[in-house]
């Protein structure tokens, strides 16, 4: 079910305002492409925390002034998410970075400096998934497999 500032999760009620709305923004977005509740909400949450982090002071500003998320918005549906929801995560290096991406994506959803970084990630995504995670060493060779699917 859709959420607005009013109607929402539970395990959003203490978050910060501004990462509250990036997370029923995103869970609406999640919700729309076929996700369900209970995987939109914890990687609604996550994502948010990760635009705040990141996110310059003139975007959080911009953002604070946007209107609220309301639960008949609009989402252009991605047909790719669907796919992407049930891929498996892999991390593998791709110079300078090593990078956490879904097998099929166009584009990692993280990079980062190190492999631990970028192993602490991606079980965090996997597990938010319930999906495999492949590891790879730096040669690109496999170097062990997780499965959160059970978890």
């Amino acid at each position: 079910m859709p959420w607005n500032m009013n109607d929402y999760p539970a395990s959003m009620k203490n978050l910060d305002p501004l990462i509250r709305k990036k997370a029923i923004d995103i869970g609406n977005a999640l919700l729309h492409d076929g996700y369900p509740d209970e995987r939109a909400i914890p990687i609604a949450i996550s994502q948010a925390e990760k635009w705040f982090n990141e996110a310059s002071a003139e975007e959080k500003k911009d953002f604070r002034k946007a209107a609220a998320p309301q639960k008949d918005d609009l989402h252009t549906q991605n047909k790719n998410a669907e796919k992407l929801l049930a891929a498996t995560v892999k991390v593998q290096y791709e110079e300078p970075n090593w990078q956490v991406i879904s097998e099929g994506a166009s584009q990692a959803s993280d990079l980062c400096a190190t492999k631990e970084e970028a192993v602490a990630r991606a079980k965090e995504i996997a597990k938010n998934k319930a999906v495999s995670l492949k590891i790879y060493k730096q040669d690109g060779h496999l170097q062990e497999t997780h499965d959160y699917s059970k978890t």
